[in-house]
């Protein structure tokens, strides 16, 4: 997931960016409106906007973001009368996070956010078709077939393999793999998630259905 930082107050930025890479995001900054309305792309998954930006107000800004974009947006600011969250949400903001915060919070408000924005089981992206076609992966009816051959996974074995499966050729963090599976940040997990891993491979039969990317996490082999 790519998110995009709209924040002028560096240290503010700096101490964000640094938190949301060790929970498995990528992210760009942008000090200024126009730099976000440049740095905003197709591969924006979030916006975290501050209102009090040097050229423009945030209101506008998150307007002008929603005209050429439904990417999420989330405001994040000092401002906290009942009147700006008000105006933020009214100009097409998904949320309003108020400073300080915590910054756990801030993290489960971008992931409900992105959750409301995914298209509820698109036909497109129901089934996964993996190496030639030999694997599929059924999101809706929870099934990995290899060969046309239904294989038995645990519920959190395919639940490893769903989260993959959102995001083909790339490289997952464990980080977000052990909090979208688990529901939690304890990195006592990771144990766990090269035993899951390990039974994965060895049930299907594919060695390389899941990459192991040193130093990051997993990939699903297309």
């Amino acid at each position: 997931m790519r998110i995009l930082i709209v924040e002028d107050d560096e240290r503010v930025a700096t101490a964000l960016e640094a938190f949301l890479a060790r929970s498995g995001y990528a992210t760009v900054r942008a000090a200024d409106g126009a730099s976000a309305l440049d740095m905003l792309g197709a591969d924006t998954e979030v916006v975290l906007l501050d209102l009090g930006l040097p050229d423009v107000d945030g209101i506008d800004l998150c307007r002008r973001i929603r005209g050429r974009s439904e990417v999420p947006i989330v405001i994040v600011t000092a401002r906290n009368q009942v009147t700006e969250r008000i105006k933020g949400l009214r100009a097409g903001a998904d949320d309003f996070v108020v400073k300080p915060y915590d910054v756990q919070e801030l993290l489960a408000r971008i992931e409900a956010v992105t959750r409301r924005s995914r298209p509820v089981h698109p036909e497109a992206e129901a089934r996964v078709q993996l190496q030639g076609g030999a694997v599929q992966i059924d999101l809706i009816a929870r099934q990995v077939l290899v060969d046309l051959a239904p294989i038995e996974l645990t519920r959190k074995e395919f639940d490893i393999v769903a989260v993959l499966a959102r995001y083909p050729g790339v490289a997952v963090p464990k980080e977000r793999l052990i909090r979208e599976v688990w529901n939690t940040d304890w990195r006592g997990f990771g144990h766990s998630l090269e035993v899951h891993v390990g039974a994965i491979r060895k049930k299907t039969g594919e060695r390389h259905l899941i990459e192991t990317v040193r130093g990051v996490g997993y990939r699903l082999a297309g």
